[in-house]
C-alpha cells in the first residue's frame, strides 16, 4: 500500500484550543466573543488559538457578515470550520459486514462502501478493512486532499487508550491490538472504540445531543449498548466499559447472558434473544429477526407477548442510566428499532415505572440511524484523535 501518513499535526497545541475548535465543529459559524461565552474562556484565549487554526486553513473568517458589530475592538466576524480541509475515515465492524465512509473534517460522508465479511478471523478482517481503506484512499485522490486519520467501531469491551479489542462477543475476539494492527496495514493513524460510543460522538457533535452536557445513547438490535455523556465529556470509565446496561440483571431467575450471568436486558432483548425466545413460545422456526417482526405484525399472540417483554427490559435499562446519572435526554436507537412499534408502548411504561423521581423527566427520543452513520461516528473518533493528538 502506497504511503498514507499523516504529514502534518493539527495546530491546537492546549486543551483550550480543541476545545475551541470542537465548539466550532458542533456550533459554528461563531464570533469570537460567542466561542468564549460557549467555552467560558476568556476573550484572549480564544483569540490566542484562533489565529493559528485560521492561518493553518483549519478555520476560515467570513469578513462579508456585516450584520455582526466589533466588540471591545476584536474581530467579530463568525468564523467555521473548513471541511475540505481534512479527510478521514471511519470504519464500523459487524458480525457480517464492514461499513466504511470517507469523511470531511465536519464528518460529512463523502464516499460510503459496504463489504460482507466471509471470516471473523482478525486476520481476514483485517485485511477487509485494509482493502476498503485502500479504496477509499484512492477516492480520496480525487478530492486533492490527505487523509489524516482511521477509527474503526467495534461491538464489545474496547480499550481505546490502548487501542485493544478486550472481548468482542459477536466477533469471538479476546484482545486484538486492532488500532496497531490496522496502522501498520494502512500507514494511516488509527483510533479504534466501542461502536457505541463512536455513535454517541457523532451525536454529541451533530445529531441529538448537540448542546447537551449530559444525556445518553442507547442502542438495541444485536445487543443492547449505551453510551453516556456526562458534563460534556463521553465517559467510558476507569476499564472502557461504562454504559453496559445491556449487562444489567433486571431478572435473577431470567434467561442465561452470553456473559454468564442471568436475566440480562441483552439476553432478553437483543435480536437474538427475541428470535429464540419466540420459536421457544410459538414452536415456530423463525428464521431471523426480519421472519420474527413479520410474525409479531401478523398479530401472534406469543410473538408480541416477547416483544413486549423485550421492551419492559429495555425500559428498565434505561431507567437505570436515568437513576444514576440524570441526563437530560436519551436517544433510542440501533437496528432494532425496525420493531419499535411493537415494544415503544412497553419501553416507556417501564422506564415511567422504575425511573426515581426528577429522572422520570429524561427525554426519551428515538433516531433510527443506519450503520453509514455508525461509520460515521467511527470518524468522528478519528477526527477528535486528530484534533486531541491522542493517535497511538
Amino acid at each position: 500500500m502506497r504511503s498514507t501518513s499523516r504529514t502534518e499535526a493539527f495546530p491546537a497545541h492546549t486543551p483550550a484550543a480543541a476545545q475551541i475548535f470542537t465548539t466550532v465543529l458542533s456550533h459554528g459559524p461563531l464570533t469570537r466573543s460567542e466561542i468564549a461565552g460557549r467555552t467560558r474562556l476568556s476573550a484572549a484565549a480564544v483569540t490566542k488559538a484562533v489565529r493559528p487554526l485560521i492561518e493553518a486553513g483549519y478555520l476560515v473568517e467570513d469578513a462579508d457578515d456585516d450584520a455582526r458589530q466589533p466588540s471591545l475592538g476584536r474581530p467579530a466576524n463568525p468564523v467555521q470550520v473548513d471541511g475540505g480541509r481534512a479527510l478521514f475515515i471511519g470504519v464500523k465492524v459487524t458480525g457480517d459486514e464492514l461499513i466504511a465512509v470517507l469523511t470531511d473534517l465536519c464528518c460529512r460522508i463523502r464516499v460510503a462502501r459496504h463489504l460482507p465479511l466471509t471470516s471473523r478471523d482478525p486476520g481476514a478482517v483485517l485485511a477487509s478493512i485494509t482493502a476498503l481503506v485502500q479504496e477509499l484512499l484512492t477516492e480520496a485522490d480525487g478530492f486533492g486532499v490527505a487523509v489524516h486519520g482511521l477509527g474503526i467501531a467495534v461491538s464489545g469491551d474496547v480499550d481505546r487508550a490502548a487501542g485493544v479489542v478486550r472481548y468482542s462477543p459477536f466477533l469471538e475476539w479476546s484482545d486484538v491490538p486492532l488500532a496497531e494492527l490496522a496502522s501498520l496495514a494502512t500507514g494511516l493513524p488509527v483510533t479504534v472504540d466501542n461502536d457505541v460510543r463512536a455513535l454517541t460522538v457523532a451525536e454529541q457533535w451533530f445529531g441529538a445531543g448537540v448542546g447537551l452536557s449530559d444525556f445518553a445513547v442507547v442502542t438495541v438490535g444485536a445487543g443492547i449498548g449505551c453510551g453516556l455523556v456526562v458534563h460534556g465529556h463521553v465517559v467510558s470509565g476507569a476499564h472502557g466499559v461504562a454504559g453496559e446496561i445491556g449487562h444489567v440483571a433486571i431478572d435473577p431467575a431470567g434467561p442465561p447472558c452470553h456473559c454468564g450471568n442471568r436475566g440480562c436486558v441483552e439476553a432478553i432483548a437483543a435480536d437474538s434473544a427475541i428470535v429464540g425466545r419466540i420459536r421457544e413460545v410459538t414452536g415456530i422456526e423463525v428464521a431471523d429477526t426480519a421472519e420474527a417482526v413479520d410474525l409479531a405484525h401478523a398479530g401472534n399472540p406469543g410473538a408480541r407477548e416477547v416483544y413486549a417483554r423485550a421492551g419492559d427490559a429495555i425500559g428498565r435499562g434505561i431507567a437505570t442510566v436515568a437513576n444514576l446519572l440524570g441526563p437530560e435526554r436519551v436517544i433510542i436507537s440501533g437496528e432494532g428499532l425496525a420493531a419499535y412499534d411493537l415494544f415503544a408502548e412497553q419501553i416507556r411504561e417501564a422506564f415511567a415505572a422504575a425511573a426515581f423521581g426528577s429522572a422520570a423527566r429524561c427525554d426519551l427520543q428515538t433516531r433510527p440511524l443506519p450503520f453509514e452513520e455508525w461509520a460515521r461516528g467511527a470518524a468522528a473518533t478519528a477526527i477528535q484523535s486528530f484534533i486531541r493528538s491522542d493517535t497511538y
